[in-house]
């Protein structure tokens, strides 16, 4: 968080216009307070600096620092005893004296929770006794009307102020969240769905499936001779192929429809409530659409996939039964001469270790 380029900057511009209408609304307060006490020039002259200047100063001097995020907690203590100063300057006049102090430690929850509020605290004493010791002890236990007036801007504008800016701090926490979110589900390469996360979604639409008897299909999907591209083209070239299919898949399915890499040159696909020749038509689409790729670059570059398909049935005992069907139509297709599409038979046929590159 201590970062120019981080956090710490961000957190420096979101108190900055807070501070402006903080401070010149503090300004109203104090000077209606201090006006009957008639103080010193010098006290006019410092709530002025104070109230109209100190802002923008603040805000260069915290993003120009090499921490700006501790940079902004100092300037904050140094608003907590500004604030101290200002309360004993007014004699602690009680209605001026508590909005003044208590929107300072508004300020610090927001900013910094129990922490900040404690540090605050003593700093609002030490500039109370930094006021009592220049211009001495009072106490203005009466508000006039004027003051009264004077303090609603703070009381009213500037809580709505610091909500705003609390809203906006939540929306682009549940920004930040989503994305999160996303990106723990995602394949960094292709962008599909993860191996985990495509398989949460398997057992939801295996769950549906079998309370609803949707006609839906799991497809398995393999690059024929993968390790070859490698060998021969390189492993870039390999990562191209990969996005080429992702790609592909996003073509050739439907939006209900959900594909995912499975792992290594591999890929899964969902097609929800889809019959076995709606099927067999998304997936003959897409090892055509796979087999049409050249790269003029690699005029040698050839891409074929084996497909394995199984529909949903009920004699299925679980997703992972329904993916070992898909697994073993996937074999077939490798044996009998791979670039092909092959449903899920209902003889047996042996699950395998790893298939022939």
């Amino acid at each position: 968080m201590d970062n120019r380029s981080g956090k710490g900057l961000s957190f420096v511009k979101r108190i900055y216009l807070p501070r402006i209408l903080g401070m010149a609304m503090g300004l109203l307060c104090v000077a209606a307070a201090v006006a009957p006490l008639s103080p010193p020039p010098w006290v006019w002259l410092l709530m002025l600096i104070n109230g109209l200047l100190w802002p923008h100063v603040a805000y260069r001097w915290a993003s120009r620092s090499a921490s700006p995020y501790q940079a902004e907690q100092r300037n904050l203590m140094l608003d907590s005893l500004t604030g101290g100063f200002w309360a004993a300057a007014m004699h602690f006049n009680p209605l001026p004296s508590v909005t003044v102090l208590s929107m300072m430690t508004m300020n610090n929850v927001a900013a910094g929770g129990k922490r900040l509020i404690v540090r605050g605290f003593i700093a609002q004493v030490a500039g109370i006794l930094l006021g009592s010791a220049l211009l001495g002890t009072g106490l203005q236990l009466h508000t006039t009307p004027l003051q009264i007036y004077a303090c609603l801007p703070m009381l009213t504008l500037y809580p709505m102020a610091l909500g705003g800016v609390c809203y906006y701090l939540a929306i682009k926490l549940a920004e930040h969240k989503r994305r999160l979110s996303a990106l723990s589900l995602t394949d960094s390469l292709t962008g599909l769905l993860n191996n985990g996360a495509w398989k949460d979604l398997l057992l939801i639409r295996f769950e549906t499936c079998r309370q609803h008897q949707l006609p839906s299909m799991v497809a398995l999907i393999d690059i024929d001779h993968f390790k070859s591209i490698n060998d021969t083209f390189g492993h870039v070239v390999g990562d191209c192929v990969l996005r080429q299919i992702s790609e592909a898949l996003k073509r050739n399915l439907r939006d209900a429809d959900r594909a995912g890499r499975y792992g290594g040159d591999e890929f899964c696909v969902i097609l929800t409530a889809a019959s076995e020749a709606q099927a067999w038509q998304a997936m003959e689409r897409l090892r055509e659409d796979v087999a049409s790729y050249r790269n003029p670059a690699l005029p040698h570059l050839r891409i074929s996939l084996s497909i394995g398909i199984a529909p949903f049935n009920a004699g299925l005992q679980s997703p992972e039964h329904w993916l070992e069907q898909a697994d073993k139509a996937l074999y077939s297709a490798k044996h009998r001469g791979r670039d092909r599409v092959n449903f899920a038979q209902d003889e047996p046929t042996p699950l395998r270790l790893a298939y022939p590159d």
